[in-house]
């Protein structure tokens, strides 16, 4: 199978959304949007961000908050697969995702994001016991590991600039050399806007 690691089981992909809800969804944007632009582009990344996963070939599920999976479905389609993010910040919240590897986790917020990326990570886990894209802001926009790892998910200061620093560190404690993606911007803020003028109308 087209980007199946050593073992012949292709990774999962598992995009990590909220349900675009005015008010709660992609709150950082809501000086610059209102509640109801800040969740109008939310869907609008989510939606795009499913089409990657699907393009890509590779098996996927949407790790879902913030509304009952009925509302996923009827916003997505019933045929995406769904799982949900559960309680706690998140580090647990990707800790429970990453616990049956192989595993690429990745954000909703990727306007760039392609199915060559999701190749070139599952590639990536061929000969590597991990795989991780940094960010233009400093955490990281896409994580893939071969098994577990759950000390990548201990608390840090996630959302942070530290986060892509601090998780090479923690690889390296650990013997582990994990393959580097290009880094990629994410849409997380309102200086943001001006990257994507076409996503923010």
């Amino acid at each position: 199978m087209r980007g199946a690691p050593r073992g012949g089981k292709a990774p999962r992909i598992a995009l990590f959304s909220r349900f675009p809800e005015a008010g709660r969804a992609k709150t950082r944007l809501i000086p610059a949007l209102g509640p109801e632009g800040a969740a109008a582009l939310h869907r609008r990344l989510t939606e795009r961000a499913l089409e990657v996963l699907r393009a890509s070939g590779l098996p996927f599920e949407l790790r879902h908050t913030g509304a009952a999976p009925e509302a996923f479905h009827e916003w997505l389609g019933a045929d995406v697969p769904l799982a949900e993010q559960g309680e706690g910040d998140l580090g647990e919240r990707m800790a429970r995702a990453a616990a049956e590897p192989p595993v690429i986790l990745v954000g909703s917020d990727l306007p760039d994001l392609s199915p060559g990326h999701l190749h070139a990570a599952a590639a990536a886990l061929q000969s590597h016991r991990a795989v991780i894209g940094p960010a233009e802001d400093g955490g990281y926009w896409l994580l893939g590991l071969r098994e577990p790892m759950p000390f990548l998910f201990e608390p840090m200061e996630w959302g942070t600039e530290v986060v892509f620093a601090e998780t090479m560190a923690r690889f390296a404690s650990k013997g582990v050399r994990p393959s580097l993606l290009g880094r990629l911007a994410d849409l997380d803020r309102p200086e943001d806007l001006a990257r994507w003028p076409e996503l923010a109308g």
